[in-house]
């Protein structure tokens, strides 16, 4: 046919041929600290269009990251897939069996979730505060990304979520934040308190009165927040003496607010 021939009219009717996709996109969706409101618009254009939903959770329990996602999906179990980790606080992070046991997991969940995005299918990882930031996702993302498409939807943080609760403003000027597990020891807490501006404390549960007595010997516990489920039903606010218990659930943490320059 010469160039610029007008096509036969049988061609004109032909309906054009969907194409297939090679691969499904993994997504990592920050869900934020626990309010719905702070979803971001992206994460809600990709919760609502990805065919596949998953969820970390505690065997027999819903994954908090599911649950904020109630108040925005309509309940579709052929999307759903949860993935129950083998150890929760059974064992040390630091035991062996407990590392095995997690690698294992993550390995097995990696050639599920390879199952469905080799089939076309998008996966969305639902991930509390912001997938980049002490996820469970980014062992997902490490075992595939080389693999898959991978877009990673940014998420309010819960440190975030939390110090906006609270009204407690976290640096000022210069002030250098430090980020600290309490899984540290003592000495290492103590020594990182002491270097820093302002902190953040996390993954409390049984190393509050650690983290106390840190806090102590480093000369800040009366400038210490405690915040507990932030943004969440059963908020809770309080300076860190007040408390006058050392229990902590997973969802709680302790603010250092800085005290650096203010105009």
């Amino acid at each position: 046919m010469e160039a610029g021939a007008p096509l036969p009219p049988a061609a004109l009717d032909e309906p054009a041929q969907p194409v297939a996709k090679l691969t499904g996109t993994l997504f990592g969706v920050g869900m934020g600290p626990g309010e719905p409101d702070y979803l971001t618009v992206r994460a809600m254009k990709v919760l609502a269009a990805a065919p596949v939903l998953v969820h970390f959770c505690k065997k027999g329990r819903r994954g908090n990251a599911r649950t904020i996602a109630d108040a925005v999906l309509t309940p579709d179990p052929a999307r759903e897939c949860a993935l129950a980790y083998p150890y929760t606080t059974e064992l040390h992070p630091e035991h062996p069996d407990y590392v095995a046991a997690l690698a294992g997991f993550y390995d097995d969940a990696a050639a599920q979730l390879a199952d469905h995005l080799g089939a076309g299918r998008d996966v969305a990882i639902l991930s509390e505060g912001d997938p980049f930031f002490y996820g469970s996702f980014m062992h997902l993302w490490r075992r595939l990304k080389d693999r898959f498409p991978v877009e990673v939807v940014p998420g309010v943080t819960g440190m975030s979520g939390c110090w906006t609760r609270a009204g407690t403003p976290i640096t000022w000027g210069d002030d250098v934040l430090t980020i600290l597990p309490a899984t540290l020891p003592h000495a290492a807490l103590v020594a990182r308190l002491t270097q820093t501006d302002a902190a953040v404390i996390m993954k409390l549960g049984r190393h509050l009165p650690k983290v106390r007595a840190a806090l102590k010997e480093a000369g800040v516990l009366e400038r210490a927040v405690y915040v507990e489920r932030g943004t969440m039903a059963g908020e809770r606010v309080v300076p860190l003496h007040e408390k006058p218990d050392d229990t902590a659930p997973y969802f709680s943490m302790v603010l250092l607010p800085g005290e650096g320059r203010r105009p």
